[in-house]
């Protein structure tokens, strides 16, 4: 099923008349002092050792943007993906605004939009209405890059061939967690980016645009997921170490905030949705039931985080340490986990199915779901050592 394109900024969407909030002379100079205390803050320069290159957050204006970065003077990852990623960041600045968007709850009432299966999923997955918004939001820009032949979206059954010239495939999940956008819950967007299989264009079409979608993790070029919570942040690697960036509002730049994260060998932090434990095989339990007792390997008791957006209880994991994980086989190993091991790994952690390491399985389909278990190498270890932890029982839940 490939998404209906949506106005982005219909007048029923956007109320023409608005009530404006005028500030008042003491707070408009209250906003001015803070504004010139975080232009000081700003100009503090940071340096770090960045895939071999010596980079410094601390340039001419005392910053170091996403672009920089990949660019000549950064890690130069060349010029088509330089433009790719220009196109990429434009994007998720657009699902970050729409994201925020105090309209966003009414969209799908104007859209007549929020039904069907979608992607091979039950009713719980269906696509919602920012959901199909964002994927078009996404395949609009892939498309004015110029630079992608093929791009693969949960929330399409089949995958798009874009250009016969295109150097790239990418693969995403243009807004995970969307179920939670009501409750102003964090979510977030997946990317997987390729090079294109040039031994496969003298095929047909559809078969080459499949066959490209179903590359192996282990051939991934660069890896993107972006947050949208109380900041907005852009995760990525290209396979010399992991970096985040912060968006800048006032500039509209993604800033490097985050130089070659590692991931704590061990963390104190398990998220998981422990609600469905008498679900679990007897492994994943014994070891959940072992680690918050502090009777496991690390002799402190683990604390349990779960927000129920991969991206976000992700991206705690990947700051604090620990284990985010989904035993049963609900999410995608070409959207979702591809991706985000290759993003963990490249910080020093490992991401698994609870047996074997995620980017050393083939994908087959292009929706093929699977347990995942994502974290600290010490904590993924000591998970796997209890054997049965892969969810088999599943009811098939509503929420």
């Amino acid at each position: 099923m490939h998404s209906p394109a949506i106005p982005l900024y219909s007048t029923s969407i956007f109320p023409p008349k608005l009530h404006i909030f005028t500030p008042s002379r003491r707070l408009f100079s209250r906003t001015v002092l803070l504004q010139q205390r975080m232009a000081s803050f700003s100009r503090i320069g940071v340096s770090s050792e960045v895939g071999g290159v010596r980079s410094s957050s601390g340039g001419d204006d005392g910053v170091g943007t996403l672009m920089e970065f990949v660019g000549k003077r950064g890690v130069d990852v060349g010029d088509e993906l330089v433009v790719l990623f220009h196109h990429i960041q434009y994007a998720c600045k657009r699902i970050a605004a729409l994201v925020a968007s105090p309209f966003n709850s009414t969209l799908g009432k104007h859209s007549g939009l929020g039904g069907g299966g979608g992607a091979g999923g039950s009713d719980r997955d269906a696509p919602k209405p920012l959901d199909i918004v964002s994927n078009e939001i996404i395949l609009s820009s892939l498309r004015n890059s110029g630079k992608v032949a093929v791009m693969a979206s949960e929330e399409d059954d089949f995958p798009v061939w874009i250009s016969d010239d295109g150097p790239f495939v990418v693969v995403t999940d243009p807004l995970d967690g969307s179920r939670n956008i009501d409750a102003s819950i964090p979510t977030g967007t997946i990317f997987g980016i390729y090079n294109r299989l040039v031994e496969l264009d003298h095929l047909p079409k559809e078969e080459k645009t499949m066959l490209n979608s179903l590359q192996s993790g282990l051939k991934l070029v660069a890896a993107v997921y972006v947050l949208y919570s109380s900041a907005t942040i852009l995760c990525t690697s290209f396979g010399s170490g992991t970096h985040a960036f912060t968006l800048d509002h006032s500039t509209g730049d993604f800033i490097l905030t985050h130089p070659n994260i590692k991931i704590p060998p061990r963390g104190q932090i398990y998220s998981v949705n422990d609600a469905r434990y008498f679900d679990w095989p007897q492994g994943l339990r014994q070891y959940i039931d072992t680690v918050r007792q502090g009777k496991g390997k690390y002799p402190k008791k683990y604390s349990a985080r779960y927000i129920c957006s991969l991206v976000a209880d992700f991206h705690r994991t990947l700051m604090y340490g620990g284990v985010a994980m989904n035993p049963r086989s609900h999410l995608r190993l070409v959207y979702e986990a591809n991706p985000l091991s290759f993003l963990v790994e490249q910080a020093g952690g490992r991401g698994s199915d609870g047996k074997i390491r995620i980017l050393s399985i083939q994908p087959v389909k292009l929706h093929q779901r699977l347990p995942l278990f994502l974290g600290s190498p010490e904590d993924i270890e000591e998970l796997e050592s209890y054997g049965d932890v892969q969810q088999k029982v599943n009811p098939g839940y509503e929420v």
